[in-house]
């Protein structure tokens, strides 16, 4: 490994800690070598960068890394000039037309045998599939496995992670004081998109909105764009994006001049209950499942069903491994880093609440990450 290079956010001890724990999940599933994708889509780049340093600013990169040799990164060849190249610690590049053509000539070369690929179904280009798919080389799919060797985050992990929770803090308050009836919903937003930007989080951000009249949120994010907002709108804003060192975070408030519609009422005053039982789980060895049943058991209790996973794993990756929910079969361990989201759907499916809180799994129960108190927020708050 190589690592004179522009980024020295990431230290050669971090780089390697990395590599050792790839390394022994490729073993322990019988790897000969692995294929790491990440494309521009929101989200789905930051395994590249994790592996890499590289930063994907527009089409898709893959990260070739072998169980024995110096890893390798595979542009296609008109991505030549997007990115900057010399900020990457991993020094051998290539960009032929067709990348999974180079990948499949290389593993001949080698005499690989298993090929392991993380975003395998929803992140690898199709023509790279088609060139590797029957290649006399087996594709193994290796999402779960890979996050789970990078959930756990080092001490230098962890600082950038609250790097961007600092950093989406400041864009919250921004979007409280921004928020006036009057104005569209884009336009509340706008301050703390200006804010993330500013910051470093770059095209990193996914930020989109539940809202509805009548103090309730019908139960379907969309992107704020130009709906004028009421006093009695509820606005469920989900912040989500990465700091200036690639890690995700998420956070959410509720938002409203006027009083919450009936059925918000209900949900809103049993959402810290189920936060809570959630957090006080979040430890070292318990399983995932029961982060989630406990949770959902104090919506259940009051009548109200989840409409999808109450959270999942995050990293520089938006949505990682483990899912938290009641099929996760993963434990948990301190130092994961989790984003707690339930979306609680009325029995008609019409209306629904919705706030995110970002936690570290500690020895004995979570620290939420964020120190914005919950409650409902009229405008008039101030940091």
């Amino acid at each position: 490994m190589t690592a004179d290079c522009k980024d020295t956010s990431v230290s050669r001890a971090e780089i390697e800690r990395r590599y050792r724990n790839v390394r022994r999940a490729m073993e322990a599933a019988g790897l000969d070598a692995l294929v790491v994708c990440g494309n521009q889509y929101a989200g789905f780049e930051g395994a590249v960068r994790y592996m890499s340093g590289f930063e994907i600013v527009h089409r898709y990169v893959y990260v070739l890394f072998p169980l024995e040799e110096e890893p390798v990164l595979v542009f296609p060849r008109e991505a030549r000039w997007i990115g900057d190249k010399s900020k990457p610690w991993v020094r051998e590049h290539v960009w032929p037309e067709v990348p999974g053509q180079w990948i499949r000539e290389r593993a001949a070369e080698r005499g690989w045998k298993r090929l392991g690929v993380h975003g395998l179904d929803s992140v690898m280009a199709v023509r790279d599939y088609r060139a590797l798919a029957g290649a006399g080389v087996e594709l193994v799919p290796f999402d779960r496995e890979f996050d789970m060797a990078r959930a756990v985050k080092s001490d230098e992990e962890m600082k950038a992670v609250r790097h961007a929770m600092q950093i989406i803090a400041e864009g919250f308050w921004a979007l409280v004081e921004a928020y006036r009836p009057g104005k569209t919903e884009a336009e509340i937003m706008a301050p703390a998109v200006e804010r993330f930007f500013a910051a470093g989080a770059g095209h990193g951000m996914m930020n989109i909105v539940l809202s509805g009249a009548g103090g309730e949120a019908e139960a379907h994010f969309k992107v704020p764009r130009g709906r004028i907002v009421e006093p009695t709108d509820l606005l469920l804003y989900s912040l989500e994006i990465t700091g200036p060192e690639g890690y995700w975070v998420e956070f959410s408030r509720p938002l409203i001049q006027g009083p919450l519609g009936p059925m918000s009422a209900r949900m809103a005053a049993v959402y810290p209950e189920a936060l809570e039982a959630a957090r006080q789980l979040m430890r070292d060895g318990q399983p995932i499942a029961g982060v989630h049943k406990a949770c959902a058991d104090v919506f259940a209790r009051a009548g109200f069903r989840l409409g999808h996973l109450s959270g999942h794993s995050l990293g520089m990756t938006m949505i990682e491994h483990p899912a938290i929910g009641a099929a996760s079969e993963a434990g948990l361990r301190e130092g994961m880093v989790l984003s707690m989201h339930p979306q609680v759907v009325d029995p008609d499916g019409h209306v629904c609440f919705y706030t995110q809180d970002t936690y570290r799994v500690g020895k004995t129960e979570g620290e939420n990450l964020c120190d914005v108190a919950w409650k409902v927020y009229s405008g008039e708050e101030r940091r």
